[in-house]
Parts: structure tokens; C-alpha cells; sequence
């Protein structure tokens, strides 16, 4: 990597005409205190940190939105658009903070808001500019109150030009600019001296003039700018170096430079106001509580409005912002819808393991305008419980883990291709086109030991308890995950007052948060449950309830000291249940 330099005169000099920001880039944020010190620290002959560019070629200019740097700042100011057309433009990836505070410190102004003013009032903000006191000697003590930014020059926004007299003498700093020629500071010199108070003494003076020069030598001759060109075209390796070099503050991520990127090229509204909206709607609004998050919407546009879904900055260009754009009404319904149905099924937060999976069902939710899947009519039943499964198997079988645009991209060319014989959601088909390199997509006799496994707690148990109660009513109704023979009745002090041996306290203890030890129960169900002695309970219960939730009709199995063979029994029981179901999906 080879780095070059440049003065800052220089540079500034081709701000806005050959410099300027991308898209990507956050807003300045940077207060005038910042500013003072960045251009004391040059004094000092501090360094500022390495600048990041980017040259850009003819191609790029036409799809990229690219913005002039804010010279004047105000409050609410953003960054506007322009042209490079017919130019040369390089984009600053990193350093825009301090290139914009060298344009308002040399070239512009910074309004801040006066003393005891609202921030509301527009005549509250005063609009300054950047002051030296060449009077004021670096060397000395500073006992003002830029000392306690570790300020030494005399620098200072002021309103309006200050008044200069024999303690000090107020030089605009940006007036350093008009003077990159030898001869032209020497003028400076010889004007600056005449206009000094005649009570300045003649070691100001030198003073005056030593601080004039060493001004000029920063801004004119020590080539005190720093930084890289990168010239490839590859928006991913830009995005990349982007994200690392602007690691050290507030971290990045990819769907923030994205975002970025779409509202640049947005046309009516905020895309960020309309995105991360509708992320806090399905998050907060459904009754349920989601996690979904703008990654995810963004991937919902790529997965519904292109044919590329892989999840990179090339995917979103110009045209597919506007598709986007225009589609994002068509969008949020079939999401919502997907999440209502989803919520609906007592999935959420707590167990949705994989966002990703939800990506095909928002697409046939997208190609079936109106569907609810919550309807009383055979294919809203039948296409329910279809996706249902689909899902279920999807979440429990890490389907969508790892290389997940190319499942994206496979699920949606299956999803496709049955569309165009079917209106029904193509379980089968999915099944057999994800088991990309002998992945496992359906729960089977392999998988099933594992899912046994599975304890209180896990996201994963409830899916699987999901699997077991194919007749399940979950419209409008809140299920929760229920121990069989509760916990309060194996806890270990109980049991030790039983003298129970230590090892069949052990196996208890092993055997009580297993899945066979677990069922899904209504809640208001689950809360009667919990009032009644359990074998009082669970005699109450019916042949074909305990069937239902495939408990053992042996009594001598419901006592708790019995738990471990009761798990056993259970998971005997939902073993078949599973296989039998596995066999009906195959079919």
C-alpha cells in the first residue's frame, strides 16, 4: 500500500471540485471545540491521521450519488448532492470529520447557539468564524478557557470581527489561503505589522511574526495530509476498507452503509424514516414480539424485487432502489402478513432461530396478495400447515445457516418454478432443492435423537413440541411450554426429605427439563395446571387428551419419583409421532 501527501492548501483547493463524499459517509458531527483543536494540534506540528480516497472511473460516477462537503455548517445542514460529470472525482472514505472541520476552520463558518437561547429559535444561532490571536504566545501558561482542551495558539470563533488592541491582534485564519507564494506572505507580514496597536511590545511583534510563518508553513508548505487512492472498482472491497477504517468510533456495519446508499437514491420520503419504521411496527405492533431488524428488510427487497439476492452493495443499484421504491408498499404487507402468521403460531422472538427462513414465506405471501393463511378454506388450511411444517423443519434442521444467499437464491428459483403450475406453497420441492450437498432439510431418524435432547429453555423446543400437535387451533391462542410433572415437585430438598438415593436424585434432575418431560398447553390451561396436585390433574384428563399430548396411560408412571421412566416412555411415544410424521412429508 504506498501513500502519498499533500498541503493542506493544496487540498483544500480541490474541495468540492475534485474531493468530495460518497453516499455512504454519516453526517458531520464534529462542534467547534473539535475544530479549534485539530487546527492547534497542526500548529504543534501534531499529526491528524491518514486521509482514505477513493477514484472513482466514468461508470461509477453514473451510478453513484456522490455530495460537496459542508463548508458553512449550520444545525439541520445535510451534505448536497452534485455532479463529478466531465471531472475527475475522488471520494473521501475516511477523514471527512477533519476535511470538513479544515474547510470551516480556513474557508467557512460554524453557527452555534448563543448563551440562554432555545435551540428552536433560529435567531439563537450565531454564525462564527475562525480567529488567531497572533498575540498570544503558545509557550506561555494558558490559563484561559482553551486550557482545558490543551489549546496553545490563541484560536477562537467569533461572530464578528474582533476588536484587535495591544494585548491582542485577531487574524482570520482563513485568510492564510490568499498567500501560498513566498512573496505573498512577506506582504502579509509587512500589512499585518503596520496594523499592530502602537503599545505592542517588540517581542509581540517578532511574536506576530513568528506565528504568521509557522501558519503559512503548515497550511502552504509541510505536506501535512497524508493518505491512500484506492482505484478498483469493486463497490465491496470499497465497502469493506470502509468499514475498517472507520472502526474506531462508533462501529459500521454493512446494512448502515447500505441504508446510506438507499436514501441517497430515494426518491419521495426517507428511506431510513420509512425502514426503520417498519422495523419497529413488526417489532412492537403485532402483539407479539419480534426481532426482525433493517438487514433483513433490505434482504426481503432483494428477495421480492431482483433476480440477485446475495446481500451486497452491487445488488442494490439505481434501478433496484427504484423498484424498491416503488414496490415497498407491496413489501411491508407481505412481511407483516408472514409475521402475523408466524405470531400466530406462537413463533417469535424467542424461537424464530433463523430470520432468513422467513424470507421464502414472505415471497409467496408477496406472490398471493390478501392471503392470511388464518382462513377457514381448504387451501388457506391445507397451505397453513404446509408452510407450517416447511418452517418447523427449516428452524430445527439449520437450514438456512452459513451460505445463506445461496439458499436464498435457490429457495427462490424453486419458489419460482412451482409458482408457474401452482398456487400452493411447494413444501416437497423445497425440501429436496435445499439439500444442497447432502444437507439434511427434514426431520428424520437421525436428526430425532438430538431433538430429544433439546431441554426448557431452548429456542429450539418449542419448534419441536410444535411438530407434535398437528391439529393445534393457534389462531388467537397463547400457548406455553409446561412441564408434564412440574419442577417444584422433583426440586432436590424434596427429594433428599424423601430420602431418596443421591443417583436417583441425579437422574430426576437430568430427566425433568428433557423435551419428554415438556408439552404446549394453553395458558389459561397451564395456569390451572399449576393449581392442582399433578395426579389429581392428570386423572381428570381424558384418554384422548393424554393421547393428544402423548402422556402414558400407565398411573404408576405419573408419580415424580418415576420421571425418568416417564421421559423415557414419553420420547418413545414422540419418537413414533415424529417418524410417523417425517414418512407423511415424504410421501
Amino acid at each position: 500500500m504506498s501513500y502519498s501527501t499533500a498541503t493542506i492548501g493544496t487540498l483544500l483547493a480541490d474541495v468540492n471540485h475534485r474531493y468530495f463524499l460518497p453516499a455512504i459517509q454519516r453526517p458531520y458531527v464534529w462542534g467547534p471545540d473539535q475544530v479549534i483543536t485539530l487546527m492547534d494540534s497542526l500548529l504543534k506540528g501534531y499529526p491528524i491521521g491518514s486521509f482514505m480516497f477513493w477514484a472513482i472511473t466514468e461508470p461509477l460516477k453514473q451510478e453513484l450519488r456522490i455530495y460537496n462537503f459542508i463548508e458553512n455548517w449550520q444545525p439541520g445542514l445535510q451534505n448536497t448532492p452534485t455532479s463529478a460529470d466531465g471531472r475527475d472525482a475522488i471520494l473521501v472514505l475516511d477523514g471527512q470529520q477533519r476535511m470538513t472541520s479544515l474547510l470551516i476552520a480556513l474557508r467557512g463558518t460554524f453557527a452555534e447557539k448563543a448563551k440562554f437561547k432555545r435551540r428552536a429559535n433560529p435567531d439563537a444561532w450565531e454564525t462564527k468564524t475562525l480567529y488567531i490571536d497572533l498575540l498570544h504566545d503558545p509557550e506561555e501558561e494558558n490559563e484561559d478557557e482553551d486550557a482545558n482542551l490543551g489549546v496553545s495558539y490563541g484560536l477562537r470563533f467569533h461572530t464578528h470581527p474582533p476588536r484587535s488592541d495591544y494585548r491582542h491582534h485577531w487574524f482570520r485564519l482563513g485568510d492564510i489561503l490568499n498567500t501560498s507564494r513566498p512573496d505573498q506572505l512577506e506582504q502579509l507580514l509587512i500589512r499585518t505589522e503596520m496594523r499592530l496597536h502602537h503599545g505592542v511590545h517588540p517581542f509581540q511583534r517578532k511574536l506576530v511574526r513568528k506565528t504568521l510563518q509557522r501558519l503559512h508553513q503548515v497550511i502552504w508548505q509541510e505536506e501535512a495530509v497524508n493518505y491512500f487512492t484506492e482505484t478498483s472498482d469493486s463497490l465491496e472491497r470499497v465497502l469493506d476498507i470502509f468499514v475498517r477504517a472507520n472502526d474506531g468510533g462508533v462501529k459500521l456495519s454493512k446494512s448502515d452503509l447500505l441504508m446510506s446508499m438507499i436514501t441517497s437514491k430515494w426518491q419521495n420520503g426517507s428511506a431510513r424514516e420509512k425502514i426503520y419504521g417498519f422495523v419497529d411496527h413488526i417489532n412492537k405492533s403485532l402483539g407479539a414480539r419480534n426481532a426482525i431488524n433493517k438487514d433483513f428488510v433490505l434482504k426481503a427487497c432483494l428477495m421480492l424485487c431482483t433476480r440477485n439476492v446475495q446481500y451486497n452493495i452491487s445488488s442494490f443499484t439505481t434501478e433496484t432502489i427504484a423498484h424498491i421504491e416503488r414496490e415497498w408498499d407491496a413489501i411491508q404487507d407481505a412481511v407483516e402478513r408472514a409475521f402475523r402468521f408466524l405470531n400466530g403460531l406462537g413463533i417469535s422472538a424467542e424461537n424464530l432461530t433463523s430470520l432468513n427462513a422467513v424470507l421464502p414465506i414472505v415471497w409467496y405471501m408477496y406472490q398471493t396478495p390478501g392471503l392470511t393463511l388464518r382462513g377457514s378454506s381448504i387451501f388457506e388450511q391445507q397451505n397453513a400447515r404446509a408452510i407450517q411444517r416447511w418452517l418447523l423443519n427449516s428452524l430445527l434442521m439449520g437450514v438456512f445457516a452459513g451460505t445463506s444467499d445461496r439458499t436464498l437464491k435457490i429457495a427462490r428459483e424453486t419458489l419460482i418454478e412451482a409458482g408457474q403450475s401452482n398456487r400452493d406453497f411447494p413444501e416437497q420441492q423445497l425440501y429436496h432443492a435445499l439439500a444442497i450437498g447432502g444437507r439434511q432439510t427434514q426431520v428424520d431418524e437421525r436428526a430425532i435423537e438430538d431433538l430429544l435432547a433439546l431441554s426448557y429453555g431452548k429456542p429450539k423446543t418449542f419448534l419441536i413440541l410444535s411438530l407434535l400437535y398437528e391439529g393445534l387451533d393457534w389462531n388467537g391462542t397463547s400457548y406455553h411450554i409446561d412441564h408434564i410433572i412440574a419442577q417444584a415437585r422433583t426440586a432436590r430438598r424434596l427429594l433428599m426429605s424423601m430420602n431418596v438415593p443421591e443417583t436417583r436424585i441425579q437422574a430426576i434432575e437430568t430427566a425433568v427439563n428433557r423435551v419428554g418431560n415438556l408439552q404446549l398447553l394453553p395458558a389459561q390451561e397451564n395456569l390451572e395446571k399449576g393449581d392442582m396436585p399433578f395426579e389429581a390433574w392428570i386423572s381428570s384428563r381424558s384418554d384422548t387428551y393424554r393421547q393428544h399430548h402423548l402422556i402414558s396411560d400407565r398411573p404408576d408412571l405419573w408419580n415424580p419419583l418415576m420421571l425418568p421412566e416417564f421421559v423415557e416412555n414419553r420420547e418413545t411415544l414422540i419418537r413414533e409421532r415424529l417418524l410417523s410424521l417425517t414418512s407423511r412429508m415424504v410421501a
